[in-house]
């Protein structure tokens, strides 16, 4: 389908494979965050068909390849068990790769994720698809309306917005497309009962992208499953980065305790 997935590895320790969102990136996602998870881990970052320094795919993309490229990204790095910290659609894979792999996934903390889109989120995607043939300010503003928790928006004056908003448009991904259309297709409503590792789901309470009810689904779907609710929309590394780090580490830290 593509090449490999292009990968960086960052410090060392137990194994931590990130799965960034549609539309995103490793350092777009994950970027706040990477040092000080890479303090205590050994950080396995793969970027997306059409994300980063890896080419467009030139077929539509399957769950099921994103979940294996993304295990053997792990794998290839020398890091052949580990827990995945998923983002937005990066949940989906981090569940399909824990499903397929379960030898190799140790647990899994699931951001701002989902089971499946719902009527709001497919309208959402919907829209964000037809603005990509577009113009990408106006793409750009529109994720930022829909995504962004009201606090941090109103704490934004006016030439702070249009700065974000303008900095968002230079960073959507040649790969957007095939991205969107593959979050539309996710359905992990079957195999969430049957999942085996230690989960945390952390729920965006602000986001209109991702609804905190659809992360609140998915814990409840998952046997064992905890869930943290943090003050932020979808884009939760910039809202509420020390909230996010606080919690993740405080899952990662069971494998010390």
């Amino acid at each position: 389908m593509t090449e490999h997935f292009a990968t960086a590895v960052r410090g060392s320790g137990p194994g931590l494979v990130l799965a960034h969102g549609g539309g995103g990136s490793i350092a777009g996602n994950f970027g706040p965050i990477i040092d000080d998870l890479a303090r205590t881990h050994t950080v396995v970052g793969s970027d997306y068909p059409g994300s980063g320094d890896t080419p467009r795919a030139t077929r539509p993309l399957a769950l099921d390849f994103m979940a294996d490229e993304l295990v053997r990204a792990a794998v290839d790095a020398g890091v052949g068990r580990f827990d995945i910290l998923g983002y937005s659609l990066g949940t989906a894979v981090a569940v399909r790769a824990a499903s397929r792999h379960p030898q190799r996934v140790t647990g899994l903390v699931l951001t701002a994720g989902f089971a499946y889109p719902n009527a709001r989120m497919r309208l959402a995607v919907d829209i964000w698809r037809r603005l990509l043939d577009g113009d990408r300010t106006l793409l750009a503003s529109y994720l930022t309306l829909v995504a962004t928790g009201d606090r941090h928006l109103d704490a934004l004056g006016p030439g702070e917005l249009e700065d974000s908003i303008k900095a968002l448009a230079e960073f959507i991904p040649a790969g957007s497309r095939e991205h969107v259309d593959l979050v539309e297709s996710v359905d992990l409503r079957a195999e969430l009962p049957r999942l085996a590792v230690p989960t945390l789901v952390i729920a965006t309470t602000l986001d209109g992208l991702a609804p905190p009810a659809l992360s609140r689904e998915l814990a409840e779907a998952i046997p064992g499953a905890k869930l943290v609710e943090v003050e932020a929309g979808h884009g939760i590394g910039a809202e509420a980065r020390d909230a996010w780090l606080a919690a993740i580490q405080g899952f990662l830290a069971r494998e010390r305790g």
